[in-house]
């Protein structure tokens, strides 16, 4: 689940700041999930493995210019379905968790540039409030277990309504 991100315009952006943000937060990933596929695989073991990409994969930030951070976590989405469909038939299910805004290390850092983001992303969410981390374990528990025997290539969305509103 390890990301980081570099808020800076495209113009803006070194090849090193968008090497580092690729490398972390989907190469890391993808290493991840064959290293456990293959494993699995090895084992003959059924079973599911949860990618953790961001609603930022599914959208453009307002007001956070960080064009690389959500390109790489869009590539964790479909990564996902990639590899839902190379090892479904192979009884391995795999699927993103997109989380919204969550009060995290790096968003604090954001916070500590920017004081105005946490009032606009609060606001810019249905329930006019960010996530703390403790509240994704339901999310993360249904996409890993037999309750989501049937969910495959599937993107979880939460994000207190932020990509509704």
């Amino acid at each position: 689940a390890a990301g980081i991100n570099h808020v800076q315009s495209a113009l803006e952006h070194s090849q090193s700041a968008m090497n580092e943000v690729m490398q972390i937060n989907y190469n890391g990933v993808f290493n991840a999930a064959t290293a456990a596929a293959r494993q699995m695989f090895h084992r003959q073991q059924k079973g599911a493995i949860l990618l953790i990409a961001s609603m930022s994969g599914l959208i453009a930030n307002k007001g956070m210019a960080s064009p690389v951070y959500n390109s790489s976590k869009a590539a964790v989405v479909q990564l996902a379905r990639c590899l839902a469909m190379e090892w479904g038939r192979h009884g391995i299910r795999v699927n993103s968790l997109c989380p919204g805004h969550i009060i995290t290390p790096m968003v604090e850092q954001v916070f500590q540039k920017n004081p105005a983001a946490r009032s606009t992303w609060e606001a810019e969410n249905m329930l006019g409030r960010l996530a703390m981390p403790e509240e994704f374990r339901g999310p993360a528990l249904f996409a890993l277990s037999d309750a989501s025997s049937f969910m495959t290539g599937s993107a979880l969305l939460v994000d207190g309504g932020h990509t509704a509103w």
